[in-house]
């Protein structure tokens, strides 16, 4: 079965898992194929900050994501943290794109120094040596000079910092609404089409708002 592309998303432990999970659906939809990091803090965070089951293998991950969003054959594969013979491991199997959403400071603080420790740091370096795309959403704020810094490493090396910050112009009513928001600018950024979200200035905003 073909695919239109093929993006990496890295869950981590850090509090927004609700819009990796969004993206991932997401990226279903669109045709893509994904291949899912997911961190064991990440899954201490998932049964704290959402309501679905946790996946307790890597092989769980897999069939419960691909169950729930509803993949096709082949399209959604999981890779633990040790799983070096993954595609996603050598230059000549790496994504179109990789998502580290959301991201912690120690990931970002790893993937900025060229660790590569696992799987998720190494999946990093390996699209950023590639130039392919690498989007990193860090954990909520406040951050620190070292932080900041970390994320100008990663931004100069190619990355896309992209804090899951949602806009307030379009007046979103549900929590959904601001996580729909921060996707559809994730996936504007991967050259996905995408309608979560019109973009600014079409006919769906309302010019009466702007100056």
């Amino acid at each position: 079965m073909s695919f239109d592309k093929t993006v990496t998303v890295a869950l981590t432990g850090a509090s927004g898992i609700q819009y990796g999970l969004r993206l991932i659906e997401c990226l279903i939809q669109a045709n893509c194929r994904i291949y899912v990091l997911m961190s064991k803090p990440a899954k201490v965070v998932m049964g704290m900050d959402t309501d679905q089951p946790v996946p307790a293998r890597t092989s769980d991950v897999q069939s419960d994501f691909s169950e729930r969003y509803g993949a096709k054959p082949g399209q959604l594969f999981a890779f633990g943290q040790e799983q070096w013979t993954s595609p996603v491991a050598s230059g000549s199997g790496a994504p179109d794109a990789m998502v580290i959403c959301p991201c912690t400071t120690g990931t970002l603080a790893s993937v900025a120094a060229g660790n590569c420790n696992n799987l998720l740091e190494r999946a990093a370096d390996v699209v950023l040596k590639e130039r392919r795309t690498l989007i990193v959403m860090p954990r909520e704020m406040p951050f620190s000079t070292i932080h900041l810094e970390n994320m100008l490493r990663l931004a100069t090396a190619g990355a896309v910092i992209m804090p899951p910050n949602p806009a307030f112009y379009n007046l979103p009513e549900t929590i959904d609404d601001l996580i729909n928001f921060v996707v559809a600018r994730v996936l504007d950024q991967l050259d996905i089409d995408q309608t979560l979200m019109p973009s600014w200035g079409s006919d769906q905003v309302n010019p009466d708002n702007a100056d």
